[in-house]
């Protein structure tokens, strides 16, 4: 008796992530979306222009040194009596320090991709 219900506790219903990690539901859309009309595969049409690798990054730092500056003005209106709420100033230091570690983490992930590049056997 436990075996049978084993045997049901392992069946897999749509939605379900199946053992090999794929998505009934997946499989059982996609034929349905190959033939609507109207959904047509894309065509050969030139890339629109990306920003380059160094814009992204400059960009990003940009990002962070204006959310701490946003942060370190926020507190300085804070101690000199003007008007704006506690809280306020605590979600922008908490934004600019969570900008701050997750750059660090970029960094952190660039430099050990670069080294293990420069170390990689020829």
């Amino acid at each position: 008796m436990i075996v049978a219900g084993i045997s049901s506790f392992n069946k897999v219903l749509p939605g379900m992530i199946e053992p090999s990690g794929r998505r009934v539901l997946l499989d059982e859309v996609k034929p349905t979306a190959m033939g609507t009309p109207g959904i047509q595969p894309p065509m050969n049409q030139p890339p629109a222009e990306q920003a380059s690798f160094g814009e992204v990054l400059s960009n990003a730092i940009n990002s962070v040194n204006q959310a701490q500056m946003d942060s370190a003005e926020a507190q300085k209106a804070l101690l000199n009596g003007e008007p704006i709420e506690l809280h306020d100033v605590m979600i922008k230091a908490e934004e600019a320090g969570l900008t701050l570690d997750l750059m660090l983490e970029i960094r952190n992930k660039l430099l050990n991709g670069y080294n293990e590049l420069i170390h990689m056997p020829m």
